[in-house]
């Protein structure tokens, strides 16, 4: 228990940068969807070009975040020769990338849709290529278990980024979609510039022979990370080359994508858990009970996930659909399935480590590859004919079947101790409780939000009870002790 208040400490820490910081961060996208229309298509372009800047994101990286946490947590490695070796890799991809972008930019924006607007792609080239840099010393700082500089510097970058897109789309009363990614631009750079402290006072070595093992372990992961990414951004890649009506293409990608980031509250959890739980799985693989521990965390993790998807719909009719412009509201039907993939990822992220932590990355890639191909599959034979809603189901089956696979091969490779039945016993719950407030018809504003309330305090209140008593909490729970 004690491992599990450290990793729930740090996971609140890492929360302020990834859940509440993200949370902030959402406030852009009422910005937008009430300064850019849906028929104008100006969020669709936003949907799109960050889609693509996060598949180019993991290319760049290579992986190097989860090589970084293996090799300086190895014994006979030296923790800073493995950082400057997976820093100096990293940057020098990133900055062959950025010379070939930008010196073929005008035939690859005209490739992307963007011919009249280049600089739409340029910004972000750059913006991506420091991305890449910072992953590392981002690394570097949960390495080093400082949460706190982590959380403060991805606060600097939303808090910046808002205040200008403030400032430019409701201040200015501004609707030019480019200010979105100069403003991006602007917020990387100054955190890059933050980072300073992190990019000095140790030597450069690139050590070859490490960084040959450190790619033969981290390659798979890219090929994993790939498909991973893939399934998170294909839909709104493919979208507008397989939507029959071209010129509409922009409209309903940026209606999907607006709606799709109200159930985004499920990836900031799972993000926020990912932060704290890698470096802390790292660290336990040499100790006895590990198994047990993981078999825990993964409890604890669908229990809180359920919480959210509750949490989310059921304020979702009568509050948090006001996050986007009214004009955006037809497509709030995909956040039940959006979310549901979402919790399908998370689960497949925990089982992820039986074959991170045995060296057998291939199998990821494997199954993250069979995901990937069901949701382009999804995609490509669907969206013709249901449009983005096919999008959604095709996230949910393309992780559905990744989680699967991971959970079946590691069964018999690497055998975790799951509490099965009292996941489904949550799963259960979850459902009979989603239905309840779903369908039990409630007169008024007013009474619907009460009894939904009471619902989701039922599930808080069996899970105090049976799983996680109040004197076990960090931070409050010596105030439930008995003395």
């Amino acid at each position: 228990m004690a491992n599990l208040k450290s990793l729930a400490k740090d996971t609140a820490i890492y929360g302020l940068s990834s859940i509440v910081g993200r949370f902030l961060n959402y406030l852009l996208v009422p910005v937008y969807t009430t300064a850019m229309s849906a028929q104008s298509g100006g969020y669709g372009v936003v949907t799109n070009v960050y889609a693509w800047v996060a598949l180019t994101l993991v290319l760049l990286t290579c992986g190097m975040e989860t090589g970084f946490f293996r090799f300086a947590n190895k014994d006979g490695e030296q923790p800073m020769r493995v950082y400057s070796t997976a820093l100096l890799f990293v940057g020098a991809g990133a900055a062959v990338f950025l010379a070939l972008g930008l010196g073929f930019l005008a035939p690859i924006a005209g490739w992307l849709g963007y011919g009249e607007h280049p600089w739409y792609v340029g910004m972000m080239m750059i913006v991506v290529a420091i991305d890449a840099v910072q992953s590392i010393p981002f690394a570097y700082l949960r390495y080093k278990q400082r949460p706190l500089r982590f959380a403060a510097l991805k606060l600097l970058f939303i808090f910046l980024n808002i205040a200008l897109n403030l400032i430019y789309y409701v201040g200015m009363g501004g609707s030019d979609v480019g200010y979105a990614f100069l403003f991006n631009l602007v917020c990387t750079s100054t955190v890059m510039l933050c980072m300073l402290p992190e990019l000095r006072g140790f030597p450069y070595v690139l050590d070859r022979a490490l960084l040959r093992r450190m790619l033969a372990y981290c390659l798979p992961l890219l090929i994993l990370g790939l498909a991973g990414i893939l399934n998170q951004v294909a839909d709104k890649i493919i979208f507008p080359y397989v939507y029959p009506d071209k010129a509409a293409a922009p409209v309903q990608l940026g209606i999907y994508g607006a709606a799709a980031k109200i159930a985004m509250i499920m990836a900031m959890l799972t993000q926020a858990f990912r932060y704290a739980y890698e470096p802390f799985v790292f660290g336990k693989s040499r100790d006895k009970d590990n198994r047990q521990t993981y078999a825990d965390a993964m409890k604890f993790f669908v229990i809180f996930t359920l919480l959210a998807f509750l949490a989310v719909m059921f304020y979702l009719d009568d509050v948090l659909k006001y996050l986007i412009g009214r004009d955006y509201w037809e497509g709030l039907r995909v956040v039940p399935i959006v979310m549901m993939a979402e919790i399908f990822f998370g689960v497949y992220f925990n089982l992820s480590f039986w074959y991170k932590l045995s060296d057998e990355t291939r199998w990821g890639a494997w199954f993250s590859l069979a995901g990937c191909a069901v949701l382009v599959c999804v995609n490509v034979a669907l969206v013709p004919r249901y449009g983005y809603v096919a999008c959604a189901w095709g996230g949910f089956a393309g992780y559905g079947v990744a989680m699967l696979l991971s959970y079946f091969v590691g069964r018999k490779r690497y055998p975790i101790p799951y509490d099965l039945r009292r996941i489904g016993l949550y799963v259960l719950l979850a459902a009979v409780l989603y239905a309840a407030g779903e369908y039990v018809p409630m007169d008024g504003t007013f009474l619907r939000l009460l009894w939904r309330t009471l619902l989701l305090l039922a599930f808080v209140a069996f899970v105090l009870k049976h799983d996680l008593p109040l004197s076990q909490l960090p931070l409050v729970g010596r105030r439930f002790r008995k003395k």
